[in-house]
């Protein structure tokens, strides 16, 4: 910990901002609105901190984040449930505005997490589609279990319109993605690479460039542990617990997951991996986790390389090309 550098906690609510810098105890408390942003960035922009910490709070953040980067100040928005994990780790269990300011600033100046840029008005507005278009995919499967469960035919037909009007919204969202990424240059490079892998369509694909930017960028196991599908250990002592997946970005992961389900029946080099697992005797469920970070694997490959999907059959065992298989292999 540097002893010459404060760092700063903020928790954000819709009505206010508490503040609290870590090595001084100094507290404030804004309105969450335009007048109150700015006094509170004047505020930092004296304190300079060397570090900016707030939880991510639905969107409630955003305004703030956004001030702060334009006043060149270094933030992080962090997962509630690593704060929440870190305020038990030290014995803090209460939950107000102040004591949740108080545990951010002080897994600022302990944990010192990097300030991460905001993403650009493009790359927002991209995250922002692909989000709304899973929410009205959640709102279908709702609708739909609705309409089988009602006897009221009446009630029935309201759900059914309502679901036509769903599937065209989705429709028109749809839409909007793909012109959005073939927009940019970078983006449609990425789309055709990542699309032209047996499994992957452009729901996986659009996922992964709007909320994966990481990915050609990390390695094979920086970017499984990022999605979440990198199994841990639970080991003590002599005991060996089952490895299991935890946290992530459960968005990808759940996209990645119906991705390897239909590459485990279409794509050969995931199928044949897949069957061999389950021959073993793997659980298929086991096996078909293990197909989403081989699927990952080798799409972070392809992107590091430039490279579109390829495959050679030999025997009765398919390859991957030579360029991707050392990245493609390891699980």
């Amino acid at each position: 910990m540097q002893k010459n550098k404060e760092y700063v906690g903020v928790d954000v609510s819709q009505e206010s901002l508490d503040m609290v810098a870590h090595h001084t105890g100094e507290s404030r408390s804004f309105s969450n609105d335009s007048a109150g942003i700015a006094n509170s960035t004047a505020w930092l922009t004296e304190v300079k901190p060397a570090i900016i910490v707030m939880e991510a709070t639905g969107g409630m953040e955003v305004p703030l984040y956004i001030a702060l980067q334009e006043a060149s100040l270094p933030a992080a928005v962090i997962n509630p449930r690593q704060i929440r994990d870190f305020a038990r780790s030290i014995g803090i269990l209460a939950k107000t505005d102040k004591v949740d300011a108080k545990v951010l600033a002080r897994y600022a100046a302990t944990v010192q997490p990097e300030a991460r840029p905001l993403p650009d008005e493009e790359a927002h507005k991209l995250r922002t589609l692909v989000t709304r278009r899973r929410q009205l995919g959640e709102m279908i499967i709702a609708e739909t279990n609705r309409a089988r469960a009602t006897r009221d035919k009446a009630m029935k037909q309201r759900i059914h319109a309502h679901l036509e009007w769903l599937r065209q919204e989705l429709a028109n969202i749809d839409k909007d993605i793909s012109r959005t990424i073939k927009k940019n240059p970078v983006w449609q490079a990425k789309n055709k690479l990542l699309q032209s892998t047996p499994g992957v369509g452009p729901v996986l694909s659009a996922t992964l460039i709007a909320e994966l930017p990481e990915l050609g960028i990390l390695n094979h196991k920086k970017i499984a542990a990022l999605v979440g599908i990198a199994p841990f250990n639970r080991d003590s002592g002599k005991h060996r617990g089952e490895r299991r997946i935890w946290g992530g970005r459960c968005k990808v992961r759940q996209s990645l997951y119906m991705a390897a389900l239909s590459a485990a029946r279409c794509n050969p080099a995931i199928e044949t991996f897949y069957q061999r697992l389950v021959a073993s005797g793997k659980e298929k469920k086991v096996a078909l986790t293990a197909c989403m970070r081989k699927l990952l694997t080798i799409l972070n490959a392809m992107l590091k390389h430039n490279s579109h999907w390829s495959y050679a059959t030999s025997a009765d065992t398919h390859t991957l090309s030579a360029k991707t298989v050392a990245y493609g292999t390891a699980y």
